[in-house]
């Protein structure tokens, strides 16, 4: 039903879209729009020189609801305007962002710029999104430029480059007596219940009633294989990818060895005591003040953590405890990645490259945001520093014949990975109520799996 009701989406999202103004791309990589006039690429444009008198509204539509209420947003939008004084720009901020956001783009009219909800296969950006620029242009200039590209064409500029661990308060680690950082899931759980014996902290926050925090889980399984090429050309091929010791022969890595972290964290009474209670904004100040001790986020986590009370220099950022053959990974790519609206009008489409662009290359968003910056000219923030020296592993991309298998075979197992909260969600009600073991959930999934790699793999 789920792959269904997917199908009937998209085929409304392709006929409403057919009924908008489009482009057509030319030979130099930009695009011919409106009356039959060339549009720059988006590589071609120099904020701050080009367009300095362009007339134009814009609708940006972002998931950072917590960025709008203390003026960041807004204050982003002043900087860009001492430039661009006649450039109106309007945000909107919405918390399911990616269940409503993938609805609201069946309406050609929903603004300009959006993060580009992950629910949109690769082959289907062209559908909803503006061609902004060869991957050629700027691959060699900005980290994960190919996060949301397809055929060679970039629809999507990173908003935030993340690396993937876990955030912790230094101070009830040294507390608790922890002198080393864990490196392996063994070590980890060891190191919760070191906090549990020795402090008052919690040791590990779920934030499961938050719902999309469960989806931080699946961040971890490419880092965990330490295989750049697994979760979008390796693993959609691959029977039983969720079993003890797949793909690398150690139960103590691999997609298995992650959710057993979570599993043997709340079996083991090392989260809150009941999940159903966590509360993801009151969570930040617990952690400032050390009422809590670790979280499972991305490193966007850090700065939101450090602001939420006085004490900010005891948060840290470490490495997902993984290691393959003793070398320690750790998964990293970009966030929602920016994308401009194909129906906007011409002007609208300037104007929206020249806002991402200077939110990209110059506004400081991703580092201020305790993010890898976009750009790879620049350094890395502080709250990295336990990154030095540590493998990262960036998803790569699946080759054009391959680029929708990934997400075919997810759909087909309805086991949506990074989107969708269900599985985290049942590891953690597993763990309380004593119904499945981790390997009775991962049968149910392997068989779903392997099923619908029979289906969609090439044989």
């Amino acid at each position: 039903m789920k792959k269904a009701i997917a199908l009937t989406l998209a085929a409304a999202m392709s006929a409403s879209l057919l009924a908008g103004c489009g482009s057509s791309q030319n030979s130099s990589g930009s695009q011919t729009g409106e009356s039959g006039s060339t549009l720059p690429a988006y590589n071609e444009l120099t904020v701050g020189e080009d367009y300095t008198d362009l007339k134009a509204e814009i609708k940006v539509i972002t998931n950072r609801t917590d960025l709008e209420g203390d003026g960041t947003l807004a204050g982003y939008v002043a900087a860009f305007q001492e430039m661009y004084p006649n450039i109106t720009i309007t945000n909107e901020t919405i918390t399911d962002y990616a269940n409503d956001m993938t609805t609201r783009l069946t309406n050609p009219d929903w603004g300009d710029v959006c993060m580009i909800p992950t629910t949109i296969p690769l082959p289907e950006l062209s559908d909803y999104f503006y061609p902004l620029c060869d991957l050629s242009a700027i691959e060699d200039e900005y980290n994960f430029a190919d996060n949301r590209a397809y055929d060679g064409k970039v629809y999507g500029i990173p908003s935030i480059c993340n690396a993937q661990g876990v955030v912790y308060n230094k101070a009830v680690f040294e507390e608790a007596g922890i002198t080393e950082l864990p490196t392996t899931p063994t070590k980890f759980l060891d190191a919760l219940q070191k906090i549990k014996d020795n402090t008052d902290a919690i040791p590990l926050y779920t934030n499961y009633a938050a719902g999309w925090t469960m989806t931080a889980w699946d961040a971890y399984i490419g880092g965990s294989t330490g295989d750049s090429n697994w979760m979008n050309v390796t693993m959609p091929q691959t029977h039983d990818p969720f079993a003890p010791g797949v793909p690398t022969g150690d139960s103590e890595s691999g997609p298995y060895a992650v959710y057993n972290v979570l599993y043997q964290a709340v079996k083991r009474g090392l989260t809150e005591d009941d999940p159903t209670t966590t509360d993801w904004e009151g969570s930040k100040t617990m952690m400032n003040n050390g009422q809590i001790a670790t979280m499972v986020l991305g490193s966007w986590a850090v700065v939101q953590m450090q602001q939420a009370g006085p004490n900010a220099d005891d948060i840290g950022y470490m490495p997902f405890p993984i290691s393959v053959d003793g070398v320690q990974y750790a998964s990293a790519g970009s966030d929602y990645c920016y994308g401009v609206n194909i129906n906007s009008s011409d002007d609208e489409k300037i104007a929206a490259m020249l806002y991402i662009k200077w939110l990209s290359e110059s506004s400081n968003f991703s580092y201020d945001q305790g993010g890898i910056p976009v750009l790879k000219s620049q350094e890395y923030p502080e709250t990295l520093a336990a990154f030095d020296g540590i493998e990262l592993v960036a998803d790569a991309p699946a080759p054009t014949e391959l680029a929708d298998l990934a997400a075919n075979v997810q759909q087909d197992a309805e086991l949506t990975l990074n989107a969708d909260e269900t599985h985290g969600k049942r590891v953690v009600e597993a763990a309380i109520n004593g119904d499945e073991t981790l390997d009775d959930i991962v049968a149910d999934w392997n068989a779903a799996w392997n099923d619908a790699v029979d289906r969609n793999a090439p044989q």
